[in-house]
């Protein structure tokens, strides 16, 4: 890993319809441009992720997408019309940050549900990205989402039980993005706030797949409990506002562009065959699979590979 570094510009985009998107750089102002496009969603930037990419070599930008992070208004707040806050608004929120920072073309590295925003982005505007470096692959489908929050139950039981439980009674168990989606806009903190808290409980157990995993310490913020799962459901109540597999279907626009996939084999919360399918139909995509890493960075050998990608695509512009 490269330095973690801090930023030397920040500054909020204002954007249609009373967003205001946050945004900072590091490394090279003068360097090859690269996105950091974030997961969730709903997680937020974190500047920690510098330490993937050179900074003598990179300008490195990161965006808090819409209501997240630093970024106005926040979606967890229930007053907050989250019917602005889709998949097409962010990559058009992206594409808005590429033309103010005058930068043409560049990079883009995406983790879990920032590999699948980074895909539609790139299949929208190819012309304008020079390489895809992913990890935690994702892309969306319903599918994808089916498995985490029911089909899970598998791995998981007892902890499925109680993550059902929390729904509500009368929540259908194949459909518990949108139950929560409507606990956590109900009128009741209370209800929010349990609702938040059995939401984030879940999105721990799932990823909790290798040795000395420990909780993730973001979740013991309640406002980012909130935010991140008022975001996360109502993307996945609304299949992340894509059509069916429309990123596999789509990935032919993308196929002249280099890229790398990585998962890790003890990743279960996006399971490499995502990774693997998509590699198969990207002639200019790699597909790296870490064996002893799952779902998070810090495990395994991830973040190791994801440095590996970006030094070897630095010289490309």
């Amino acid at each position: 890993m490269h330095p973690t570094s801090h930023p030397h510009t920040s500054a909020h985009l204002p954007r249609p319809g009373g967003h205001r998107l946050f945004w900072q750089e590091h490394g090279n102002p003068h360097g090859t441009p690269i996105l950091f496009v974030h997961g969730g969603p709903g997680s937020g930037s974190n500047p920690r992720w510098s330490a993937f990419a050179d900074p003598d070599r990179y300008r490195m930008i990161l965006l808090d997408q819409r209501g997240t992070g630093h970024s106005t208004p926040h979606a967890g707040a229930p007053t907050t019309d989250l019917s602005t806050n889709t998949t097409p608004h962010l990559i058009d929120d992206i594409e808005a940050l590429r033309t103010h920072l005058h930068i043409d073309r560049w990079h883009l590295l995406g983790a879990s549900w920032g590999t699948c925003l980074s895909l539609a982005y790139a299949q929208t505007h190819p012309d304008h990205v020079i390489s895809l470096v992913l990890f935690a692959v994702t892309t969306g489908t319903r599918q994808e989402i089916t498995w985490i929050t029911h089909h899970m139950r598998r791995v998981f039981p007892a902890q499925w039980e109680d993550f059902r439980a929390a729904a509500g009674p009368g929540a259908d168990p194949h459909a518990l993005p949108a139950a929560y989606a409507r606990l956590l806009a109900h009128p009741d903190p209370r209800i929010r706030h349990d609702a938040a808290l059995a939401w984030c409980r879940w999105e721990d157990t799932h990823v909790a797949t290798t040795p000395g995993f420990t909780p993730d310490p973001r979740y013991t913020d309640p406002d980012f409990r909130l935010t991140f799962a008022r975001t996360v459901t109502h993307y996945w109540a609304n299949d992340c506002f894509l059509a069916p597999r429309q990123l596999q279907n789509q990935v032919h626009r993308v196929a002249h562009i280099p890229a790398v996939l990585i998962n890790g084999r003890l990743d279960i919360s996006s399971p490499s065959d995502t990774a693997h399918d998509l590699a198969r139909a990207w002639p200019a995509a790699e597909l790296v699979i870490v064996d002893d890493a799952a779902h998070t960075s810090n495990t395994g050998g991830i973040g190791t590979a994801v440095v590996a990608a970006t030094d070897r695509f630095a010289h490309l512009r």
